[in-house]
């Protein structure tokens, strides 16, 4: 039996709706500017719904099980771009999902309600300069003073760090072993030694702001901990499995858009009396990867169905992750080579599709981190000398 319903179909058409009515009318206009008006936006999301698909409906959320946020950000693949819905999958499945987890009433009210409505925008802040995949080796600390935290160092390639109200930040409490001296904290982004120091200039996601941010002595209440001080590293691998099957969800029609736009573009494109299109090798890869694509969509579906049921899918997830990096490059290095010189145009949406999907082999977590993860969870490592 299906895990989708008419309510995901209803949910669908409205995300769909407000993709086409507010995103894809001024995508164009955002990526040139190098951002989009997150709290506008964010806003005419939350009046919508879609930014508390599965919080507590005490909290302002829907109530919904997991599967609408990831229908959500299939849906949300529409959009002609992969900042914008980037910016939105971090505020509600990547900075959020262990504040409504783990997260204080007191947090919860002062943070996620605000958060599901709109009116404030977050960014998860664990990647430093020196520590991106490798988690374990982040820097930043906040050592206790009385009933606060002083916090010191900085977290770089933030998404939506430029325009953020808070960060939920994976800091070190304590000394000890890397996996249980930290933890999940929320960094007002207005505190006193915030510094977002700049806006980073990256090959793609142009539409989405992401900055560099230092802490000089931020002073936070020790409140402002998420759940159990020292548990913030398995919170954020916690979060890991929502953000990495959101991300694979958003992979799937974007990618299916490529391939239809290079299926227009080469059936009215001429070459030697024929189109391009009417070249075997040409129709067949592009059969070839919306097989793979199907293929990628079930392996998303059936994570998220034992997630849902409760399942710990660390394994499916990290399987999501890969697949969806690796089959995103794929995709839109084949189809950009059909589309001949002006696939190599800055302004065709095959050239954006390409600079843009380079990132999910890189964000939250590299290729070769889900590689060992995977390895590990299948009992294929090699044995270590000792």
């Amino acid at each position: 039996m299906s895990m989708w319903t008419e309510e995901h179909r209803m949910l669908r058409d409205t995300v769909r709706r407000f993709v086409d009515n507010e995103i894809n009318p001024f995508v164009d206009e955002w990526e040139e500017a190098g951002m989009f008006p997150a709290h506008e936006l964010f806003k005419k999301a939350g009046k919508l719904g879609l930014l508390g698909l599965n919080r507590e409906e005490k909290y302002g959320g829907s109530g919904l099980d997991y599967s609408f946020n990831v229908a959500q950000g299939e849906e949300l693949g529409h959009i002609n771009c992969g900042g914008i819905p980037m910016a939105l999958g971090v505020h509600t499945d990547m900075c959020t999902p262990a504040l409504a987890q783990f997260g204080s009433d007191a947090l919860k009210r002062a943070w996620l309600v605000p958060s599901i409505a709109g009116d404030m925008v977050g960014c998860v802040g664990v990647s430093e300069a020196s520590a991106g995949s490798d988690v374990a080796r982040i820097q930043t600390r906040a050592v206790r003073d009385g009933d606060d935290y002083v916090i010191n160092g900085s977290k770089m390639w933030i998404t939506n760090g430029l325009q953020a109200d808070w960060m939920c930040a994976l800091v070190n409490t304590s000394e000890g072993h890397p996996h249980t001296n930290k933890s999940l904290v929320i960094i007002p982004m207005d505190a006193p030694g915030v510094s977002r120091v700049r806006k980073l200039n990256k090959l793609g996601m142009r539409s989405s702001d992401t900055a560099e941010i230092y802490f000089d002595d931020v002073r936070i209440p020790v409140s402002n901990c998420i759940g159990d001080e020292g548990a913030g590293f398995m919170y954020q691998m916690l979060q890991f499995q929502e953000e990495r099957l959101w991300a694979g969800a958003n992979t799937l029609i974007g990618l299916e858009n490529c391939i239809q736009w290079t299926v227009d573009y080469t059936r009215q494109r001429k070459a030697f009396k024929k189109s391009i299109l009417d070249n075997q090798v040409v129709h067949f890869r592009l059969a070839e990867l919306s097989t793979e694509i199907e293929a990628l969509r079930a392996l998303v579906y059936r994570a998220t169905e034992q997630y849902v049921a409760g399942e710990n899918v660390t394994r499916l997830a990290s399987m999501v992750k890969l697949k969806s990096g690796r089959l995103a490059r794929e995709v839109t290095d084949s189809c950009l080579q059909y589309w001949g010189g002006m696939g190599f145009m800055w302004e065709t949406k095959i050239s954006r599709a390409y600079r843009d999907t380079r990132l999910i082999s890189i964000g939250g977590g590299a290729d070769e981190i889900m590689l060992g993860i995977i390895c590990k969870l299948d009992g294929i490592l090699p044995e270590r000398k000792r």
